[in-house]
């Protein structure tokens, strides 16, 4: 019988509570004889369809095909479409339309004018057809058998009858008529049907090899889902405990008690086109399509102990139940592997499975080299939706090894193992997509020798070991995986491997994040590594990874960890909000930290110290708690073109020790200094802009030293570059402007060479020297500021030779009483005297200097007003407004007159108002050094 397929819907059967109203309407023929269109296709397309078991029979009886051509002779066995070949008018006392020959006049497609008008009221449909009004006799208008049951049967009998048929003679039935055919498709049958076969909940449907989808049936674009998904599935051989003695008239199906009996079947029809097996129940097998696609076995629900299954053709395991598919068939094995794909299965599928490998412990068998999943050497299965669980304490659930091993191992829950989860070596490849894999005794995944996989959109959680381990060379590609809440670190690299992870979620692990170690390679890229308890990326013992547009941010210690001669090429990250450093440096190790953004860090942005060096340029590190970059303890980075900005203290700070370069940044706009040297420190920090500080431009103190050379410092809020407590640095050519304070202050016996700088337009004065220091200046230009040039105070002197120093407004050289600096070739020249003119037109200095600055002038106490030794009055006051009171010269040096400020008893005679003191008078404020935080 040919096989076809039909679109109704179970909508088209239209069902009533009153006999005979809202019957289908039949199809628009010509004739009855005329036939309907084929219909079911079970098993498959273009395939005879046996007819049921005859009685007492042993083997399947042939479907007879139909035949659109009269006879006068009716076969023994009748097909479906006998009952429409009789004419409407063949019945007892009427004539014989079918006994009509050729040549007749009348047949059953040219009817008698009485009979056209009968017959064309027995094709109307139920509820339009006239009750007997036919105006022949009877005998020549009654319904025959087959009219009845094609026309007059009401819907409801008709689905009740077809409920009891299985599928071979529900699809026999279709073919009768368009009527048939319609109630036939009805989706309640087929889906009634189809749960008995295969007991699943929804449709399930083959589209490809290897590829099996569950859709629900409001989902699919079909009309009848059940009925496709069961002729895509009928192929199938059935492990069905129970059911291999049954025989079912009807149906076409094989069934096992046995796995292994079902796979030995499967080869043997392979091999040989046979249609029969030992050990199970076949009323038929379907070699065509098995020949074309591989064998599919169904596994229902029960548990499969000790069955040792090697696949090596491409064989289809699936398991059949209804609910959770995979948690209620369970294959189980005490030694040796429980499933092997060998060399051979090339499309080979186990899916919806549970697969336990469950060794005695007490066993002297050794396991070590068995697991519950094998995929071995030139064979590329596809497991799908299983559940694999492993208690050996040796080996792992899941191993793929081996030339040309290329599984896909997709939705599948690895978990609960007391050993690794999946572990992939020699050269294997695969694809693992969607998998489940935690809880598990040691790694989640090792990839090791060579092996390549390619793992997306895994779940790797909750390991109480590192979640994925790539060592001894191995390689992979892992994308999307969400990995987390592992005891050691998310990913591991080690000896060798060389990894690419981009888009994975790695976090909340309990020791770090990424660990690259013992000449690691990899590449992460584009991934979220977050809220780990240590560093969100570990590089040691001479790894040199690739960290490349990353976001690391609240780890609870820090970012990324470089230490052990580590190196690592670390880009276009993002990294912040971390417990400790953005990113560390340490033990010689040697980086390279480029176009990165380090910021809002509860620590410092970048932190070198114990020897450690790394080249870190165009990066922005800003608004960190502590120092934007530490350098400390024999470290000697190269930080070039940087924008280090916005921190809440220094913006890079040298202590103990730390060496290095500092070219070509932007380091600006810091609570503190935007650098600060200290403690033997000696760097070289040459064509800098340094703005914004608010603390100073450069703080070189407690025996900092320094090359600071060809930089621009500039708008500070206090003095440009700070040299005190012994520090001895060198000044060439930088240019030192605009500063609300002093260009340079020198005090508490600091040194230092100036050569060759531009100081021009500060607040201040130009160059500040104080409190026994000692400095060499030489061939520098002081000028345009706003205060003196040079002034030396406080028992200081310095060194000057071949300076300008010009058009400063309180004058040019303004030295305290005291001093004796060595001067040698100075050009001193059109300076404004403010301070000489204020005083020879009898003016209070305040009135030139306000208590912002500090002009260089003699300086009185009045013992009659009580003036402290922190008061000091100008010589115009003393005349004026002290005249007469017993008044004492203490010297010449900086300060603002305290009787125009109005800070004295009497007021000002001089001065208008009366001003704020700030109670300051030798020096400007003194700058806020950082405290040292040590960090391991």
């Amino acid at each position: 019988m040919p096989s076809a397929s039909f679109t109704a819907s179970r909508s088209c059967v239209r069902r009533s509570r009153r006999k005979g109203a809202n019957r289908i309407p039949t199809p628009s023929r010509t004739t009855s004889a005329e036939p309907c269109e084929p219909s079911c296709p079970i098993p498959i397309l273009n395939q005879n369809i046996p007819a049921p078991l005859a009685p007492g029979g042993s083997g399947p009886s042939s479907a007879v095909a139909p035949s659109t051509s009269t006879s006068s002779t009716v076969p023994a066995h009748h097909s479906p479409y006998d009952l429409r070949r009789k004419s409407p008018s063949h019945h007892e006392g009427g004539p014989s339309t079918s006994a009509a020959t050729a040549g007749s006049p009348t047949s059953p497609a040219t009817p008698t004018a009485p009979a056209q008008v009968c017959y064309a009221s027995a094709m109307l449909p139920a509820r339009k057809r006239p009750r007997r009004t036919c105006s022949t006799s009877y005998e020549n208008c009654a319904p025959t058998a087959a009219h009845y049951l094609q026309y007059e049967l009401p819907d409801e009998v008709l689905l009740t009858i077809f409920n009891y048929l299985l599928e071979l003679d529900l699809c026999r039935v279709s073919q009768v008529c368009k009527r048939f055919q319609m109630i036939a498709n009805d989706t309640e049958i087929w889906k009634r049907l189809y749960q008995s076969v295969y007991e699943y909940d929804l449709p399930l449907f083959n589209p490809a090899p290897c590829r099996f989808e569950f859709v629900s049936p409001e989902e699919s674009d079909l009309a009848n889902p059940w009925k496709e998904s069961f002729r895509q599935l009928y192929r199938g051989i059935h492990v069905r405990p129970g059911y291999q003695d049954l025989t079912f008239k009807g149906r076409n199906l094989c069934y096992f008690n046995t796995v292994q009996g079902a796979l030995d079947y499967a080869d043997e029809r392979s091999g040989s086109n046979s249609t029969t097996g030992s050990g199970g129940s076949c009323a038929s097998s379907h070699t065509g399509e098995a020949s074309s696609q591989g064998a599919l076995i169904f596994l229902h629900a029960g548990t499969y102990r000790g069955e040792f299954l090697v696949i090596d053709s491409d064989i289809s395991l699936i398991g059949a139940a209804p609910g959770n598919v995979a948690e209620s068939v369970i294959l189980e094995r005490e030694s040796e592997s429980t499933v092997m794909f060998v060399e051979g299965a090339k499309q080979a599928y186990a899916g919806h499975l549970t697969l336990k490998f469950s060794p005695d412990v007490t066993s002297t068998v050794p396991h070590h080299k068995h697991y519950c999943l094998e995929v071995g050497e030139n064979c590329s299965p596809t497991v799908d939706h299983c559940i694999i669980r492993s208690t050996s304490v040796v080996g792992a659930a899941v191993c793929v090894s081996g030339v040309s091993a290329n599984p896909v191992i997709r939705h599948c829950d690895i978990s609960d193992c007391e050993n690794v989860g999946l572990y992939v070596t020699d050269y294997a490849q695969g694809t693992y997509e969607d998998n489940e894999i935690s809880r598990n005794a040691l790694a989640g995944i090792w990839v090791k020798n060579y092996a390549n996989p390619i793992m997306r959109r895994n779940h790797i959680h909750h390991g109480r070991d590192v979640g994925i381990f790539t060592f001894d060379n191995g390689l992979g590609y892992f994308e999307a995986n969400d990995i987390h809440n592992n005891r050691i670190a998310g990913f591991e690299v080690k000896a060798g491997a060389n990894p690419t992870v981009v888009h994975c979620e790695i976090h909340h692990g309990q020791t770090g994040g990424i660990y690259v170690h013992e000449n690691g390679l990899g590449q992460f890229i584009d991934n979220k590594i977050h809220s780990n308890n240590f560093a969100g990326v570990w590089i040691t013992s001479n790894s040199n990874p690739t960290i490349r547009r990353n976001e690391i941010y609240n780890g609870h210690q820090g970012g990324v960890y470089i230490f052990g001669e580590g190196r690592g090429l670390i880009e276009h990250n993002n990294i912040y909000g971390n417990a400790l450093a953005g990113i560390q440096i340490r033990t010689n190790s040697d980086p390279i930290v480029r176009h990165n953004k380090i910021h809002h860090g509860q620590h410092g942005g970048i932190y070198v110290h114990e020897k450690g060096q790394g080249l870190i340029e165009e990066n922005e590190v800003y608004a960190n708690t502590l120092a934007g970059v530490w350098i400390t303890t024999g470290s000697t980075p190269v930080l070039r073109r940087n924008r280090i900005h916005s921190g809440k203290q220094v913006g890079v700070y040298f202590y103990d020790n730390g060496h290095g370069k500092l070219e070509d940044n932007d380091i600006f706009n810091h609570l503190y200094s935007g650098v600060q040297i200290r403690t033997g420190s000696n760097p070289v920090i040459r064509g800098n802009k340094i703005w914004g500080g608010q603390n100073g431009g450069v703080l070189v103190y407690n025996g900092g030293l320094g090359l600071l050379e060809q930089n621009e410092i500039f708008d500070n809020a206090m003095a440009g570059v700070w040299i005190k407590t012994d520090s001895n640095p060198t000044l060439k050519r930088n240019k030192i402007f605009d500063g609300r304070d002093g260009g340079i202050c020198i005090f508490n016996g600091g040194k230092g060479i100036l050569e060759e700088n531009d100081i021009f337009r500060n607040a201040q004065a130009g160059v500040l020297i104080s409190t026994q220091s000692h400095p060499i200046l030489r061939r520098n230009r002081i000028f345009d500021g706003l205060a003196a040039g040079v002034e030396i105070t406080n028992n200081a002197t310095a060194t000057l030779e071949f300076n300008q120093i010009f058009n400063n407004r309180f004058g040019g050289l303004c030295l305290a009483s005291g001093v004796q600096p060595i001067v040698r070739g100075n050009k001193i020249f059109n300076n404004q005297d403010a301070v000489e003119k204020a005083v020879a037109n009898g003016q209070c200095l305040y009135k030139i200097s306000s208590y912002t600055s500090f002009p260089m002038h003699d300086f009185y106490r009045c013992q009659t007003c009580n003036t402290t030794d922190r008061n000091a009055i100008c010589v115009n006051c003393i005349k004026t407004c002290h005249a007469g009171h017993d008044v004492e010269f203490i010297r010449h040096d900086r300060f603002f007159c305290d009787c125009g400020a109005g800070t004295l008893t009497n007021q000002c005679q001089l001065q208008g108002e009366p001003t704020q003191d700030t109670d300051t008078l030798y020096d400007s404020a003194a700058p806020m050094e950082s405290h040292t935080l040590m960090v391991n």
